[in-house]
Parts: C-alpha cells; structure tokens; sequence
C-alpha cells in the first residue's frame, strides 16, 4: 500500500495550500494548489527529491520556469511563480481544465479532420510565437498539449526547451520523445525551428490516423527509423484524407530540415487554405513529391528500366529474287500468257484485301488510341459527363457530402485530369450531394468537457451558455436541437451549462435580535451560523454579519452573524447643571437606575437643578447600577429681624434642614 502524500493539505511555501496531486512526470510531481495571496486554483510543478541534488535537472528545471515566463500566449501554459521551498525547486503556473491531446487520442481515436487542422494551426500558433521570441521546445507531442472544454489549445513544459544558440546538454545527446524527436534530434545535431515542425509534422500525422508515423521495440530503433524510412501518406491508413493534407504532412517530415517548412507560418499558411478550399503552396507539393521518392525504385534500377522499354527498330526483309539455277537451260523456253495473267489477278486480289485489312486495323486503332481525360473538377454534373463521353470515355458518377461544395458540383475526378486511358473506358467523378448531416448526441446530463468533445467527434459545433440551476456545476441541463435530430455538418449545437442556483442578495439584519435576525435569514433560504463577541450593544443584538448586507450569494449559503455578549461596564454621563427630568432620562437611557436626593438652597438658579452625581461624571458602572444625584429646591431667606427691638432676654433656636430621598427615586426599568 503506498504511503499517502504527506503535501496533502499542506500550505507550501507559505501561500500554496496543496489540494491534490494532478500527475508524475519523468522529472517532477505537479499538484493542484489554491494561492490564498490571490485566491485562485493553480498548478504547482515540484522537481522530484532524486533530482533536486542533480544539478542537470535542477538546471533544466530552471530554464523551463525562465523560458515560459517570457512568453505570454494564448497557446501556451502562463508561468506566475517559481522559487526554491522546503528542499526544492517549483514552478506555479496556470491550471488548465481539460485532457491532453493524447488523451483523447487513445480515447477517441483518430480526429475530424476540420479538428485536426484546427488543433494544428493552434500548436503552429504557439511554437510560431516562442521561435520568434529564440525558444525552440524540442519536445512537441500529444501529451504537452491541453485541450480545454471549449477547443483551446494550450502547449506545455518546456523543460528541455532551448534559448538562442545555448545547449543544455552536452553535443551529441539524445533529448525528447523518441516518437516525436526530428532526425537532427535523433542524431545529436543541433536543433533548429525546423525541429519543431518535424514534431508537430508527427502529431498531425497522428490526429489523422490514430497512430505515429515509426514505431519500434526500442527507441534506438524509433531513432533509426526517423533517419531512414519513408513514411506513409496518411490518405493510405485513412483515404478521407484529402491530397493536400498528405502534401503538407509529408513536407513538415521531411528528414533534410532545408526540405520542411522553415516556418510555423508557412506551414499555418498551408493549413489555412487547405481549410478554405484553396491548393497548397506549390513548394509544398514539389517536396512532398521528394519524400515520396524514398520509397522508389534505385538509380541502376531505373536505368534496367528504360532498357526494357527501349522502341523495336523493324528490319525490312531482303528484296525477292529467283531461287538460284531457276533458268538453266540452254535454250530460251516459250512463255505462256496465263500464268501471268493469273499473276495480275492475284495481285491485284491481295491490294485491294490488304487495303481493307489495313483500313479496318486502323478503324480499330483509332477507337482504341489513348485520349486525354478532361479536366471536369468544378464542372456541374450535366456538363461534366457530356466533356467525358465526347472525349469517347464512360462516365461513372458518385454523390458524396461535401462541406465546401455546392451542391451538383464535381469536387474530384478519377484518373486525374490530363492522364491517358484507352477510349471506352470509366472515369469516376465524385458530385457533391451537399453539406453532409449527422446526428446529434445527446449531451445533456454529461460534463460541459465531454459534451463539447462528442459534438466535435461528429463535425458539430458546440454554442455554451452558462445559466443558474440546481444542477450540479458544470453539467449540461438541456441541448438543441435535441439527441437524434439530423443536422448538417458543422453547425452549432446549443447546450445550456449549470453555474449553480442563482445568487439571492443577503437581507440586512445588523442590530435586530438574534433569532430575528436568523429568523429573516433563513426564510430568505441562507443558513445561519452564530459567533458571540464582546459588544457594548444589548446582550443578544446582532452587531455584523458575514458576507455583508445586499451582497448576492448562492441559496443555502451561511450566513455567520456576530451577537453581541452584552456590555461589560458603561462611562456615566456628566449630567450635572441638567434639569431634573433630563437628567433622570439621560441616566435611563444609559442604562442606569436612580435615585433623587432634594436639598434646599437660597439660590434662585438652582431650583431643580442637579448639583452633584455619585458616582461622579467620567466615571463607570455596571449596566443596571444606581446613580444618586443631588437637585436643588430653592427655599428663601428667613426675614430680617431688628434686634434693637426685641427683648435683651429672647434667644433664636438653631433651624436644621433634613434631606430625604423624593418618590422619584424609582429605578429606571
């Protein structure tokens, strides 16, 4: 049992919390990975612990971060971090959704050709840009390339990658996938752009028939064969295959890199008109012819061949003369008429028999005499067969869909136009009946990934759209037109894509009670988590809540709301100087209780008024504690007495003045 992954779960260099592992490589682990920086899912590329203290390796692995992180492509893999952690080197870079093209090669099998040409021109794009910008990859195949849900490429590691005219390794090795490794490659030579379009040359190879163009027991034996052996068209393992496509195909194979496309462009340029209907570079045709040719006949071989069919030059016979000793007699004999007479006949018999032979031969001759096939490609049918018949040739007609001819139009003709055929014999042509149809699969239930790639398998195109439902994310929950329907090749096909339930806008709940606030929440469809914290707010008042009011969020959401424990100790407001009422609802309002102490005064200006507060003003108590103030009640003077004129005898008691709590010392509720 092997032992579990012990990144797992793990935060990696303080910022990647690693998910789970995505694959092995040859020389590193890559693991899936969310930046809690950025918030963002990424793929972290870790050099594995053998070769962390390789110093080829490590510097392989370095080249590949430095490489790509200069290039910024549609195409290509984006590189957004790379350091040194825990004892090894990694690379951060883009997570892409989606299966390797050999991948779905193995799955699928060979891809419709519109596909292949699409995949190939998006490979070209993103090698095209690294060669202008001095990286060639070395190491283009099926498993370096991702195809996103929606038919984007993306090409990646670029580890074995080489910049200007540096080498990684020393001269004469061997690097890339024995397979997809051009001839220079398997030679040790020094690679070129022209390496490149040998490697993608072999992957459409690939996408065409289902299988690489060498294969051997050994990779020595894989080598050897990319130096040496011929190729087969791809039009022999799969006849769909248009001539012009083998054309480009073998040209990008060429084993001279002078003899390929020097350029991504220019085999991109191939492929566009090939897509278009348009004829190949004639350059591209001439090459293919030279590829061609290795698996012809020898020099000498040719040479015993136009011996064999050297022309019979005709020797005339010897003029006719009497047998010799004919006429030995001495004496002349006489010589009778009738013999020549019937001499004269005979002769005469024999021209005109061999004038009528020689007449009928010729006659026969000239039925039979090879004629030039007419050029008829293009043609409507009707005239198409009339050109062939007045040539004296059969006509036999073939209708087959067609997606770039119109209808009742010769699109290919066999033999060819120009070749010579005894007259009376057939030439096929091939009428276009139209835009071929195809059934629709049903999608609906699968991910949006697999969906896309069943209508791709059938020439159709897939038109996403990206609705609220409940759902599972990412499924399909409805197509048209629907599975069975018959429609012509390379249309789009509608598929609607879960994004989950539609957000609901969090209601506002901050400073209601709690179990009305949760209350509101959860009729709303969230569910609510509690957290109590420290809050001078009334015990059980929500004081926040998480995420905020009004934010849109998905049904069933949590909705965590902060309640507040209640307050601790509360300040005493300064309330002296305030009338008696206002001091009373001052201090309610606080959350205090209190008590009225009543003194007298002489003072006018201090009737009613709070002259002190225990406790006094700036000071705490606890919510629900007494406050006493003391308020003032103006009592006046006692009049003044003349003591001229009362008895020397009479004496004035002392008056003492006692100060008692008023009704109003009822706690404040």
């Amino acid at each position: 049992m092997p032992a579990p992954d012990t990144l797992i779960d793990q935060v990696f260099d303080g910022r990647y919390r690693v998910l789970r592992k995505l694959g092995t490589g040859g020389m590193a682990n890559v693991y899936l990975a969310e930046d809690q920086e950025l918030g963002r899912r990424v793929a972290i590329k870790m050099l594995d612990d053998r070769h962390s203290q390789d110093e080829q390796f490590v510097e392989r692995f370095r080249r590949e971060a430095k490489n790509v992180a200069g290039l910024s492509h549609p195409n290509i893999v984006a590189i957004y971090d790379r350091g040194e952690a825990e004892g090894t080197y990694y690379i951060a870079m883009e997570y892409l959704e989606g299966k390797s093209l050999k991948e779905l090669l193995v799955a699928r099998g060979p891809t419709p050709l519109p596909v292949a040409i699409d995949y190939a021109r998006q490979i070209l794009a993103a090698v095209g840009f690294a060669h202008r910008h001095g990286i060639v990859h070395r190491d283009i195949k099926p498993h370096n390339v991702v195809v996103a849900p929606d038919g984007r490429l993306k090409v990646t590691d670029f580890g074995i990658a080489r910049s200007g005219t540096s080498q990684m390794t020393e001269t004469g090795s061997i690097i890339g996938t024995a397979q997809y490794l051009s001839p220079e490659q398997a030679k040790g030579a020094p690679v070129t752009p022209a390496s490149d379009i040998y490697s993608v040359g072999i992957v459409l190879y690939e996408m065409l028939t289902g299988r690489v163009p060498f294969t051997g027991d050994t990779p020595l034996e894989i080598a050897m064969k990319h130096l040496s052996t011929t190729p087969e068209p791809p039009s022999e393992l799969r006849p769909e295959v248009p001539h012009d496509l083998d054309s480009i195909v073998l040209r990008a194979l060429a084993k001279d890199p002078a003899d390929r496309y020097q350029k991504a462009e220019d085999m991109d340029a191939d492929l566009a008109r090939l897509a278009r209907g348009q004829a190949v570079a004639p350059e591209t045709e001439e090459a293919a012819t030279q590829v061609l040719r290795g698996t012809g006949a020898t020099p000498d071989e040719n040479a015993q061949t136009a011996i064999t069919r050297r022309p019979v030059t005709l020797v005339p016979p010897p003029p006719y003369g009497p047998p010799t000793g004919y006429y030995e007699y001495d004496e002349p004999m006489r010589r009778s008429v009738w013999p020549w007479l019937v001499a004269a006949v005979l002769v005469a018999a024999a021209i005109v028999a061999g004038w009528y032979v020689y007449t009928k031969i010729q006659d026969q001759l000239a039925q039979t005499k090879p004629v030039a096939v007419p050029l008829v490609e293009g043609s409507i049918e009707r005239l198409a067969v009339q050109k062939i018949e007045a040539a004296g040739l059969k006509v036999r007609v073939s209708r087959v869909p067609s997606e770039k001819v119109e209808i009742g139009r010769v699109y290919d003709q066999q033999p060819d136009a120009g070749e010579r055929i005894d007259k009376g014999n057939t030439v096929t042509i091939l009428v276009s009946s139209g835009k071929p149809k195809v059934t629709v699969p049903s999608v609906v239930g699968q991910q949006a990934t697999d969906a896309v790639a069943a209508l791709t398998g059938r020439g159709l195109k897939a038109d996403i759209h990206n609705i609220n439902s409940g759902q599972p994310t990412g499924s399909v929950t409805g197509q048209f037109p629907k599975a069975g329907s018959r429609v012509y090749k390379g249309e789009k096909v509608r598929i609607n894509v879960s994004q989950g339930p539609k957000p609901v806008a969090v209601p506002p709940v901050v400073g209601s009670p709690y179990q009305t606030a949760a209350g509101t929440l959860q009729g709303a469809g969230f569910a609510v988590a509690r957290r109590d914290v420290d809050s001078n707010e009334p015990k059980g008042t929500v004081v926040q809540q998480d995420p905020s009011a009004n934010s849109l969020q998905s049904p069933g959401a949590t909705i965590t709301l902060f309640v507040s424990k209640g307050p601790t100790a509360a300040a005493v407001p300064d309330v002296t100087s305030f009338s008696r009422a206002d001091a009373i609802a001052t201090l309610r309002n606080s959350g205090f209780k209190v008590v009225v102490d009543v003194v007298d005064t002489t003072d006018p200006t201090q009737d009613g008024i709070v002259l002190t507060e225990t406790p006094g003003p700036g000071g705490t108590a606890q919510p629900g504690a007494t406050v006493t103030i003391t308020v003032g009640h103006y009592t006046p003077p006692p009049p003044t007495v003349d003591t001229n004129t009362l008895p020397a005898t009479t004496e004035t008691a002392p008056t003492t003045t006692a100060t008692t709590p008023t009704p109003d010392t009822v706690p404040a509720p």
